[in-house]
């Protein structure tokens, strides 16, 4: 849609967003919904890039062809912890990095021993397909 629709419409009274808006959802929400996308395409791109069948990969982790599919397809009853499993029986790595800029920093409260003391901290996941 170009910029002047856009503006017409929106001028009419149109509001413009994405499912994420419709359904009202929370930043965290939105985060987690698109952690969730990304690792279960991660998934399938692997599966795919190692010649694995749906099938293969379900005898991998002691599960069906279907509920590979919907791992695949990060449906609602599919937990986090099943598509990381899937990821890791593909072949991929998971790492887990806290940024450095918020990591922990000392203070009056914290390990008894080090004084640090933790702080809110942003978390980087990182998957890692190797020997494709």
């Amino acid at each position: 849609m170009g910029p002047l629709k856009r503006k017409a419409l929106e001028a009419a009274g149109w509001r413009f967003g994405d499912a994420a808006d419709f359904l009202g959802m929370s930043d965290e929400e939105r985060q987690l919904l698109d952690a969730r996308v990304k690792m279960a395409l991660a998934v399938r791109q692997l599966r795919l890039a190692k010649k694995m069948s749906q099938k293969q990969l379900a005898l991998r982790i002691k599960t069906t062809q279907p509920r590979i599919a919907k791992i695949e397809q990060a449906a609602a009853d599919v937990s986090m912890d099943q598509i990381l499993r899937a990821y890791t029986a593909a072949g991929g790595r998971i790492i887990v990095k806290q940024s450095p800029r918020n990591a922990a920093t000392p203070g009056k409260r914290g390990h008894s021993k080090t004084g640090i003391k933790p702080t809110p901290s942003e978390v980087e996941i990182e998957l890692i397909a190797e020997d494709l």
